[in-house]
């Protein structure tokens, strides 16, 4: 038969959370409790009948606790195959009752890891030995036996155990089976992680683990013939669209996940109150401002043709005058992610736009919070690989130092200069920006030449970009992009230097009277 009756289970659980109402179910189809340490005294204090692990085992626990459910009292009750009259023999020779259930999650080990300044010494003591035991025996036993690892799983088994008079089905222990050695993979996962990164010569491990938790299946991938599904790191502490909370909307797709991301990384570079649109995974406008409002307002001015069904990240929280500019008639917003979307916000972007219902609302953490918190790597799947490089983070020294014209750029210049290297970054290669008075004029992205990046800038500036400055996430390999630039009316350029025709290209801008900066850093994004 399929179905068991649960009759004595083990609980001894790090999270507390739901482990009374639990226990309370268990007890009430008359299943026998047996537990340990903090988990026993909590179910006592909630009045249950519970029976200590010693009392079991006949042994004390032993080694501040190191030593509690290694005994074979407790794994030959649980490991014992109950359609084998010699296992049933030798329970019965040794006087061991069978135990049906294992209830146990284990130390906090990733937690603990996560911390600030914690000791070798805490993480140590938090690698759990008799847990991981417990929970393997009962899973490699899941004909007979039943294991629960995670809070999450209390309800189906609650159910299942109202529904069947004190049964488990063998289709939910094998579930759960497969759930508890996932959980001890990655437990020892984490583990060695700590381990190797201890002891590591090298930045990139020689074997690459990585271990996803699946938030959520979408609707479809960047196609609708594509299937998609969205993974986020278990270990993630960053403010970021992996941890972010949707408050409202519709089911989020695969290409708003990409243009959400590419929008907050944008947004996070700038202590100002700062305001993006993304279309396509690039700033089509983007502004900062001393109000929330006015960066908001001069992003859209940035291209107002292409910003319709664009998604917006901005660095503040989202007030009235923020949502009101959002919500002008001719506008039309796919996502919003924000730290925060104050009550009155909330009002109108839910109830004011004929899009208030599809509108999706992201709120992330503020990112004074966690802003600390290491960035990780940056992975890239190819086919049958994934490339894995240290995500470009880095606060580029930016001075007169690095100025190589005759010319040097105004204060103006320079605070605008600042503000496109910071944009070009989050534009696709070969990437141009035109920006005046903190506002994005004028975006090439994703062309084969750079100067056709150039062209595709001034054409979407105008005559914005008359006084404007110009960002290139690369070298400029000719002097016609000077050209392009001057003819455009741009009168300072940021760029990382390193051409062999550097030279021409210094020399066309002091012909043309434009100051130009060398970073010596390069922010292809591919």
């Amino acid at each position: 038969m399929s179905d068991i009756l649960i009759r004595r289970a083990i609980l001894s659980v790090s999270q507390k959370i739901g482990l009374v109402s639990f226990a309370q179910v268990l007890a009430s189809h008359g299943v026998e409790l047996i537990s340990t340490g903090g988990t026993f005294r909590a179910l006592m204090d909630a009045g249950l009948k519970v029976r200590e692990i010693n009392d079991l085992t006949g042994f004390p626990e032993i080694l501040d606790g190191r030593v509690k459910t290694l005994h074979p009292r407790v794994h030959g009750g649980i490991l014992a195959r109950r359609d084998r009259p010699e296992h049933l023999q030798t329970l019965k020779q040794h006087d061991i009752p069978p135990i049906d259930m294992v209830v146990c999650n284990l130390y906090p080990f990733e937690e603990t890891v996560a911390r600030s300044n914690v000791s070798a010494e805490d993480v140590i003591e938090n690698i759990d030995i008799g847990g991981p035991t417990l929970v393997r025996a009962a899973a490699k036993n899941f004909r007979d036996v039943a294991v629960v690892v995670d809070p999450t799983q209390y309800a189906d088994v609650m159910e299942e155990m109202t529904r069947l008079g004190g049964k488990v089905s063998l289709a939910l222990r094998e579930r759960l089976a497969a759930a508890a050695f996932d959980r001890i993979a990655e437990y020892d996962r984490a583990i060695a992680d700590w381990f190797l990164k201890r002891t590591a010569t090298e930045e990139f491990p020689p074997v690459l683990h990585l271990c996803m938790h699946r938030r959520s299946l979408l609707r479809y991938g960047e196609n609708p013939h594509q299937k998609a599904a969205f993974y986020v790191q278990p270990d993630c502490l960053r403010a970021s669209v992996a941890t972010a909370r949707q408050l409202h909307g519709k089911e989020l797709s695969f290409n708003n996940l990409l243009d959400l991301d590419s929008a907050w990384n944008l947004v996070r570079e700038f202590d100002r109150p700062a305001a993006v649109v993304v279309k396509h995974n690039n700033p089509c406008g983007a502004a900062v401002a001393d109000s929330l409002a006015d960066a908001m307002s001069r992003a859209f001015e940035g291209d107002p043709v292409s910003a319709y069904g664009g998604v917006i990240g901005v660095n503040r929280a989202v007030d009235e005058a923020t949502a009101l500019i959002i919500t002008e008639p001719n506008r039309f917003v796919e996502a919003i992610v924000a730290p925060d979307f104050t009550p009155q916000a909330l009002e109108v972007l839910t109830t004011r736009p004929k899009w208030k219902q599809s509108v999706r609302l992201l709120q992330t953490t503020a990112l004074t919070e966690n802003h600390t918190a290491p960035a990780g790597l940056d992975y890239r799947g190819i086919d049958g690989g994934f490339l894995v490089q240290t995500r470009d983070i880095s606060e580029d020294p930016i001075g007169p130092q690095s100025v190589v014209t005759q010319r040097q750029p105004s204060s103006v210049e320079w605070d605008d200069l600042r503000f496109a290297w910071k944009v070009v970054k989050h534009v696709k290669s070969n990437a141009i920006v035109f920006a005046k008075d903190g506002m994005v004029v004028g975006v090439g992205a994703g062309q084969m030449s750079r100067v056709d990046s150039v062209h595709l800038a001034a054409r979407k500036a105008g005559e914005r970009s008359r006084g404007a400055v110009l960002a290139s996430d690369a070298f400029f390999p000719f002097r016609d992009n000077v050209d392009e630039a001057a003819r455009a009316g741009i009168t300072a350029i940021i760029q990382p230097g390193g051409s062999i025709r550097d030279k021409d290209s210094i020399q066309a801008c002091n012909e043309h009277g434009l100051a130009m900066v060398f970073t010596g850093i390069r922010h292809f994004r591919h």
